[in-house]
């Protein structure tokens, strides 16, 4: 996984990993979730990745839009 940059400073996320059709988010409290296209819908999955490759609004996006729409929780 790549750490999550935080240029906010006040994230709840620590680090992602980008697949093809899925991102996969790891949150500050060790919890790690897989959304993907199916879950979230395609639209939302590229926005997630522009995000966290950004560094920046991921977490707020997550909370706003996604919330429950991951395909499974990992850890």
């Amino acid at each position: 996984m790549e750490k999550y940059l935080n240029l906010g400073g006040n994230s709840g996320i620590a680090a992602y990993e980008i697949g093809v059709d899925s991102i996969t988010v790891q949150f500050n409290d060790g919890s790690i979730y897989l959304y993907n296209y199916q879950s979230a819908g395609k639209e939302n999955i590229e926005h997630m990745k522009k995000l966290a490759v950004a560094g920046q609004g991921l977490n707020s996006f997550i909370m706003r839009k996604v919330r429950k729409s991951y395909a499974t929780k990992l850890r």
